[in-house]
């Protein structure tokens, strides 16, 4: 099993800055990756960011391609997202998911789910 726990929501002025991390216990898994996702109100879940805990590759939605990054600390199991040149569009609760092998945009491919933390942007 695989625990998830998300921490560094909070609230921050159009413009400003947040890092989430996201660290991860229990099972591990070296061939698999992890990815950020988002839910505003009354919308569906999307992709934000994934890496691959093997070489690190990085993939981004369009929407935040440039003001997010997405990394890893393979010792600390550790996944984190600098969020820069926030928008109020970008207000929605994060989660980060882990999947066992590879890495994706779909949701319905992550295994684990953490559960959670709000991110408010104001205007």
């Amino acid at each position: 099993q695989v625990q998830l726990v998300e921490s560094g929501g909070g609230l921050v002025q159009a413009g400003g800055s947040l890092r989430l991390s996201c660290a991860a216990s229990g099972r591990t898994f070296s061939s698999g990756g992890m990815g950020w996702f988002r839910q505003a109100p009354g919308k569906e879940r999307e992709f934000v960011a994934a890496i691959r805990w093997s070489g690190g590759r990085t993939y981004y939605a369009d929407s935040v391609k440039g003001r997010f990054t997405i990394s890893r600390d393979n010792a600390k199991n550790t996944v984190y997202l600098q969020m820069n040149s926030l928008k109020p569009e970008d207000t929605a609760v994060y989660f980060c998911a882990a999947k066992e092998r590879g890495s994706s945009w779909d949701a319905r491919d992550y295994e684990y789910w953490g559960q959670g933390t709000q991110v408010t942007v104001s205007s």
